[in-house]
């Protein structure tokens, strides 16, 4: 005996005819044939909460009944069958057009007309039986695919959540890099690693050529940052870049010009000069804020972008508490 076969003979199969005599018939039938598990009813009116607590594999169902005829079976399994295949095999004398095509649109799958033959109806069960357990099947490698699938979306999230917090651990390490060079640095200025430290460290003024190796450190930091697919690390690169363009294109190091600069750079400038100005420093007292900010508005249109000058004057209040709320102790 084989596995298809021991699989349909164990199948849960449900009679369903208000004449005992059929009902009786069909169980015998299945019985000497070797299914072993065949419920009955003759009240119709019964099958749902059945179905409810057996789930069944195919229903044999007769259409003729008293209080509930076939059809209005099958509506009320249709609301309680969904996302399931349940073969439902028709019992009836009645071998009309008509029957059949209202039988079939309320969800029966089959026929078998009375009186019973006993391998026709055996055939009919066997292979509806074989068309539910592949339909199952299928089911169960749906679940195991759709588990599958959110397992490896979880895994994709996890990874993309380490793979940000190890882009944001580099960029912070990046800037711890460039203040061990010079304390003043930020982020921005992480290409200051690559600038001798007879030219950063200099107490004194720099002169013409030593300035001109310190302005390459905007390039050395767009190198360092590298390019990348992060959104994240393209933006550091972007304003390690451009930090120091200016407005009306005197800046460095590609002379860009208005919004040719990219609005991420245009931004670092205000904030950048805003902090170099107001912070001391070894060789210079941080200006007041209000002097700071008179040099920025004067700046407008040249250094910087005017609209970003106008909002940074807008949120100005929200910047001082910012900039209080994580001043360094040292």
């Amino acid at each position: 005996m084989n596995a298809a076969l021991d699989k349909a003979l164990s199948a849960n199969i449900l009679i369903v005819d208000d004449k005992p005599d059929n009902v009786s018939l069909l169980e015998m039938m299945l019985s000497f044939s070797g299914y072993t598990n065949v419920q009955s009813t003759t009240d119709p009116r019964e099958v749902e909460g059945l179905y409810q607590d057996n789930d069944f594999d195919i229903i044999l169902l007769d259409i003729r009944m008293p209080h509930m005829d076939g059809f209005q079976v099958m509506e009320r399994l249709s609301h309680i069958v969904k996302g399931d295949y349940l073969p439902i095999l028709i019992l009836t004398a009645q071998n009309d057009m008509d029957t059949r095509l209202k039988a079939l649109e309320a969800g029966a799958r089959d026929f078998v007309t009375k009186p019973f033959d006993k391998m026709e109806v055996l055939n009919r069960i066997h292979n509806m039986l074989e068309v539910r357990f592949l339909y199952k099947e299928r089911l169960q490698q749906n679940d195991i695919l759709e588990s599958k699938v959110k397992k490896r979306t979880l895994e994709l999230q996890n990874r993309n959540e380490e793979l940000a917090r190890t882009r944001l651990d580099i960029i912070r390490r990046l800037g711890r890099a460039g203040e061990y060079r010079d304390n003043e640095t930020g982020m921005h200025d992480v290409g200051k690693i690559g600038i001798p430290d007879a030219v950063l460290l200099k107490p004194g003024k720099l002169a013409p050529d030593e300035f001109d190796i310190i302005k390459t450190h905007s390039e050395i930091g767009g190198d360092i940052i590298g390019e990348h697919q992060s959104d994240l690390m393209q933006m550091a690169r972007t304003i390690a870049l451009t930090h120091h363009e200016k407005w009306d294109g005197s800046g460095y190091p590609n002379g860009l010009k208005g919004e040719d600069i990219p609005i991420e750079g245009r931004i670092a400038a205000v904030c950048d000069v805003f902090d170099a100005l107001t912070s001391s420093r070894p060789y210079k007292t941080g200006w007041p804020v209000d002097k700071a900010m008179a040099f920025i508005n004067e700046q407008s249109g040249a250094h910087f972008d005017p609209e970003l000058v106008r909002l940074f004057n807008a949120v100005l209040p929200d910047i001082l508490d910012i900039r209080k709320a994580y001043v360094d102790p040292t």
